[in-house]
């Protein structure tokens, strides 16, 4: 994938791929690498790689982003039917409409949406008919009407999925079944495109969040075909199980869950009157998708969070640039860095449900006092209990912590170093948001290890683990705890930091969890990685699964032996010869054991954090989505 192009809308690379053929599909992930490794030159609009000494690719997106087949244009011999036009697209950042608007307007008339529900909780509402009040007197010169029989109010019945939206499930469903079964080294441009198209299949039938998920499976597969460092296999896990999970419970969901599983478009805006804002910190964003800003978060005197954002296609330079724009709301000249200290006077607010301010022609607002993070308003966040903020986060309320805490190291992971803190007598480790070069949050986090002994107030966002864990946003100053430091870009420097002797024999914090549990967690992560056929291959299961029982995770140990029989199942026809895999069977069973994982992570965050999650369901449960 190359940052350096516009994005292109799912669409447009579906119908560029569609139209190759089948000789030509067989070279397109040549053809991807080798438009993705020229050198671009950008001309207001419009993007121009050099595909050689004579030809030229065009990519003309008004707006930043690629909408039409026809916007992107070669100047080859065989064009418009080459093969430079599909790898152009393929080698593009995937567009996400879903993505956030700096200047999303309120709705006029805001639909509702219903609240997260889990498969096992929901149930149909029951109506009752409003009761009779009184009768209705003929006009006069007029005969009574003959009296009829009452008859029983009849139930309506819940809503169902449409027959389009079925239909877009199962090609969701077919076509995520395809790339796991594939893996990342398999799932090239077409199994990509095949992605894609059912992804814009899924939007126009109206189910946006499995189209969004839909993307990021994409655009995680071209993160890590192309060794791209922000590439995290995590992240391709849970957007496949994602996909995998709304096409299998949508056929069959009514009511409330429909509405979860279809998501919204866009999030409706509604008035909220007057507001007194208070800045707590900015952080940047920069999506795989192409899209790049910053996002300041606010809190009212009650402790009600409210964010502002300015995100757009871009890169790390505009992630970073973004800081220091003046923020959209009303006609205030503050930008993103000076609110994330300063306070904003707020009239004619527009909101949507989850705390972001609209940018409507009817707000106004003017610069106001801030507060230090231990003053009020603000301190009333870091009063909050830990348990309860942590039992919040996994309700999906909100996922920001607020915490004080003691820096006693650092430990070593796959992904770099994390901090260890003690968090009122919990180990706690503090990994850096983002691991872009261009921004500043690793290096921060190395200065910050230094200061072992330190205690800070910090912001930080919830990563659920059987251990404790979090990403670090931000924390007080070091040196000055008026002060503060938003670690995705503000640089700390040595002189920021104070002369705290390191304690001799200071433990570098604790050992790497073992819980049983990561040994369905790292086959559920290998098969989305290297496909069905690395769980094919004999080994010890059999010990694994034998593991899991004896710490009381059956279920576990279920799920694990049915996704490596799943794996290596293989039919043959009366002459002996090898059939095809079924996918869908894999699929299946690869998706009980994600969603299973998923579970225990969360109820066992809630345990290591002593938080309340009465609303989990059980991980043993067979109405689990996934469960065989």
């Amino acid at each position: 994938m190359n940052p350096q192009l516009p994005p292109v809308v799912p669409s447009v690379t579906a119908e560029l791929v569609a139209a190759l053929t089948p000789r030509l599909r067989k070279r397109l992930d040549a053809g991807v690498a080798k438009v993705a490794a020229r050198p671009t030159a950008r001309a207001g609009d419009v993007v121009r790689i050099a595909v050689d000494d004579d030809t030229d690719l065009e990519l003309h997106a008004p707006g930043g982003v690629v909408t039409s087949a026809g916007a992107i244009r070669c100047g080859c011999l065989l064009a418009p039917g080459c093969l430079h036009r599909a790898a152009a697209a393929s080698a593009a950042p995937v567009a996400d409409p879903t993505e956030p608007s700096a200047t999303e307007q309120p709705a006029t008339a805001p639909p509702v949406t219903a609240p997260p529900v889990t498969a096992a909780s929901v149930t149909a509402a029951s109506v009752t008919a409003p009761p009779v009040t009184g009768s209705a007197q003929p006009p006069p010169g007029h005969a009574p009407a003959p009296a009829t029989a009452p008859t029983a109010p009849t139930a309506p019945t819940a809503e169902t999925a449409t027959p389009d939206q079925r239909v877009a499930a199962a090609a969701l469903h077919d076509a995520a079944a395809a790339v796991l079964e594939a893996g990342t080294d398999g799932a090239g441009a077409v199994l990509q495109a095949e992605l894609l198209r059912a992804a814009h299949t899924a939007r126009l039938a109206g189910l946006p969040r499995a189209a969004s998920r839909a993307v990021a499976v994409v655009t995680a597969l071209r993160a890590a075909r192309s060794t791209d460092p922000a590439y995290r296999l995590t992240d391709l896990t849970a957007a496949l199980r994602d996909v995998l999970a709304i096409a299998h419970r949508l056929p069959r969901a009514t009511g409330p869950e429909l509405a979860e599983l279809r998501g919204t478009v866009r999030q409706p805006y509604t008035p909220d009157g007057s507001l007194r804002l208070y800045g707590l910190f900015s952080e940047p964003v920069l999506t795989a998708t192409g899209y790049a800003g910053a996002v300041t978060w606010t809190a009212d005197a009650s402790g009600r969070l409210y964010s502002i954002s300015d995100v757009a296609p871009g890169g790390a330079g505009r992630a970073t640039g973004a800081a220091d724009r003046a923020v959209r709301v009303g006609d205030t000249s503050l930008t993103h860095r000076e609110l994330s200290r300063a306070g904003l006077a707020v009239s004619g607010a527009t909101v949507s449900p989850t705390g972001r301010l609209g940018a409507g022609a009817g707000v106004r607002a003017v610069r106001a006092a801030g507060a230090a993070w231990h003053a009020e308003p603000l301190d009333r966040l870091w009063a909050v209990p830990v348990a309860e903020q942590v039992s919040m986060a996994l309700a999906g309320d909100r996922d920001l912590l607020f915490l004080d805490v003691t820096l006693t190291g650092t430990v070593r992971e796959a992904m770099g170093e994390c901090l260890v803190a003690d968090c009122g007598g919990r180990p706690l480790r503090l990994a850096a948001a983002h691991d872009d070069p261009a921004l500043p949050d690793r290096e921060n986090l190395r200065l910050l290890a230094s200061v072992r002994g330190a205690r800070l107030r910090v912001v930080a966002r919830l990563t659920p683990a059987p251990q404790p864990r979090a990403l670090l946003l931000a924390v007080s100053h070091p040196t000055d705890p008026g002060a503060r430091l938003d670690l995705g870009l503000d640089r700390l420097r040595r002189a920021d930091l104070p002369t705290v002797p390191t304690p001799r024999g200071a433990p570098a914090g604790p050992a790497d969890d073992e819980a049983p549990v990561h040994l369905l967690r790292r086959r559920v992560h290998q098969a989305a990685s290297g496909g069905r056929r690395v769980l094919a291959f004999p080994g010890n299961r059999d010990t694994e699964g034998a593991r899991l029982r004896r710490h009381g995770l059956v279920t576990a140990g279920e799920l694990l032996a049915a996704l490596h029989a799943a794996a290596a199942e293989r039919v043959r026809d009366p002459f002996g010869r090898l059939l095809p895999a079924d996918p869908g069977r894999f699929a299946r069973a690869w998706l009980g054991a994600a969603v299973h994982t998923e579970e225990l992570d969360r109820i066992l965050c809630a345990a290591a954090w002593g938080a309340d999650l009465t609303d989990a369901a059980d991980p043993a449960d067979p109405a689990d989505p996934g469960a065989p």
